[in-house]
């Protein structure tokens, strides 16, 4: 009897905890901890991530043979250490700037181990390298170029590579503290918003700017065809390990800071702006030179700067590339797959496995859970003949309706597995989504969710979106139809869904479709605000019982609010 190939388990302990574990080329489960732990942006070790995936694999332990690892801790301390000695005396603050993150590396193996009895090798990969292997590798290319672009790794922010089955050639790469998404980061906290967190809502706000900063912000962040992009100091302290991440000659220039609760004021509105643009053109001109020196016709993308949808739809219409796949779960909860995949491909030499084709990889749940939950509640099920019809129905009547079916996504993105759906034809869907539901600033867009056969009908230039990861222009002669879904400057960020990746979901957007002529829906995440993604069926007819949420649906029952 052939034994089957080791399981390698994934995992990160920062920011986005995660865990994931593949085995022979297939990713067997992927998920965040924060879905598990009920903390958003979990940090610290993912061990209920962690043990949720040894129990889809049946395994303990005892019988794991292989954990990666998505960082070099010794090369992170030498970064950091000579980064500290080279900025003295500013830097004295730096040790003790997020002192978790310095135990969150330090003896990393000695502390996995104690903690979970694990007796097997113990494999790091540099964390850019974890990277572009979580792109490529689930890319299904043979070949690909491969840009990778977060706030930091070690003592590397950004890498220009050429990747196969063989190796990864770096090409170029950028050195902290020249960071674009540091400086995401530094522009999020002068706006008033968590860095790390919060980099999507300063994107969402950039469309209500005017173009009065943009030239000026070229001194902070520009493309250049020498050296990738250029970056002035003089305008951040986030490198000298300052509380507060811009400067005094950021502030004199750009405008006084936003306190937490403050007004938006037009000098937030248009840094968003100009910052939004500065990243446009330092992407393109990345991809643009990778493009140049590789001559290949297939990009693949992560790092938390790929999750900037309106910049990956912009590299889609002007970039180079013929194809480009970005990896859903991009950030650092995504690195935890690309370490788990890298030592199973490049360590163990395991066979490639399939294309990733969806990002429903998360724990699933069972009627049991979902009749026990009502039960503890005192709520009754509708159990319709077809549920696809009967939630249409309820869709095309004015309902806000959690959908939750088959395996949770991993990534930041609801794909319509934890989703909270609503009809996108009138403008006033998104105040009572805010006002019943979310709870979230009024500037930021919803999404629309829309059947894949569909999109070029709806969007300019549409092309398979699967991932929620890039933005179209709306045809103008929809965006009358549509206004629920269309940002203030005639985008949306859109997902395409198949029938072969999402049956149930794709057959309600066609019965939505039948129903009202739009085969769209709008499509948010199922979560209150403050509170990460439902995992559970619990949780989702809690989110039923405190919210707006007219109806909740859980496989084929469904919940309705309480009058």
């Amino acid at each position: 009897m052939t034994r089957p190939p080791p399981l390698v388990l994934g995992f990160n302990c920062t920011h986005d905890a995660a865990a994931s574990l593949v085995r022979g080329g297939d990713i067997v489960m992927a998920v965040e901890e924060e879905r598990l732990s009920r903390v958003k942006h979990h940090f610290g070790m993912p061990h209920l991530a962690m043990e949720r995936c040894l129990e889809a694999a049946q395994t303990d332990w005892r019988n794991l043979e292989h954990v990666a690892f998505y960082m070099d801790p010794l090369l992170w301390l030498r970064s950091s250490g000579l980064h500290f000695v080279r900025n003295l005396p500013r830097s004295a603050s730096y040790l003790g700037r997020k002192p978790a993150l310095w135990e969150s590396f330090l003896g990393v193996q000695r502390r996995f181990r104690k903690e979970t009895g694990f007796r097997g090798r113990f494999h790091t990969v540099s964390h850019h390298r974890a990277h572009i292997d979580s792109a490529f590798w689930p890319s299904g290319f043979a070949e690909a170029a491969a840009l990778t672009i977060d706030g930091a790794g070690e003592a590397t922010t950004t890498v220009m590579a050429r990747v196969n089955e063989r190796e990864q050639n770096w090409i170029w790469s950028a050195r902290y503290p020249m960071s674009v998404g540091k400086i995401w980061e530094a522009v999020t906290d002068w706006l008033g918003w968590a860095p790390t967190r919060d980099e999507g809502k300063v994107m969402g706000l950039a469309p209500y700017g005017s173009e009065r900063f943009i030239e000026r912000f070229g001194d902070v962040l520009r493309p250049d065809s020498g050296a990738g992009f250029l970056q002035d100091l003089a305008y951040t302290d986030f490198q000298v390990g300052s509380q507060r991440l811009v400067s005094d000659r950021f502030i004199e220039v750009f405008g006084a800071a936003r306190e937490p609760d403050g007004e938006l004021e037009d000098h937030h509105r248009d840094v968003a702006r100009a910052l939004q643009h500065q990243t446009e053109e330092v992407v393109l001109g990345l991809a643009r030179s990778l493009h140049a020196r590789t001559g290949l016709p297939r990009l693949v993308m992560a790092g938390g700067v790929a999750l900037n949808c309106v910049s990956n739809g912009r590299l889609l219409r002007e970039g180079p590339f013929d194809e480009i796949f970005v990896q859903p779960a991009a950030g650092d909860n995504g690195a935890c797959l690309g370490a788990a995949l890298h030592v199973a491909y490049r360590k163990l030499g395991q066979q490639r496995g399939s294309p990733q084709r969806h990002a429903f990889l998360g724990p699933a749940f069972t009627d049991a859970e979902v009749r026990d939950a009502a039960a503890a509640r005192g709520l009754t099920a509708e159990e319709p003949e077809d549920v696809i019809e009967r939630t249409a129905e309820l869709l095309s009547d004015g309902g806000i309706v959690g959908w939750m079916q088959g395996r949770m996504e991993f990534g930041p993105r609801a794909l319509g597995g934890r989703s909270i759906l609503a009809d996108p034809r009138h403008a006033e869907t998104k105040e009572l989504l805010n006002a019943r539901v979310k709870f979230r600033e009024a500037f930021r867009p919803f999404a629309p969710s829309v059947a894949l056969e569909a999109a070029a009908d709806w969007f300019d230039d549409a092309r398979p979106s699967p991932y929620m990861l890039t933005t179209f222009h709306v045809k103008r002669s929809r965006r009358e139809r549509i206004p629920g879904v269309v940002h203030v400057d005639g985008s949306a960020r859109v997902q395409t869904v198949s029938a072969d990746e999402s049956p149930e979901f794709h057959a309600l957007l066609h019965a939505f479709g039948r129903r009202t002529g739009v085969p769209l829906l709008l499509n948010t995440s199922f979560n209150i605000r403050g509170e990460p993604i439902v995992a559970t069926p619990d949780e989702a007819l809690e989110a039923l019982v405190r919210t707006g949420l007219s109806a909740v649906v859980i496989g084929a029952m469904i919940f309705h609010a309480q009058t």
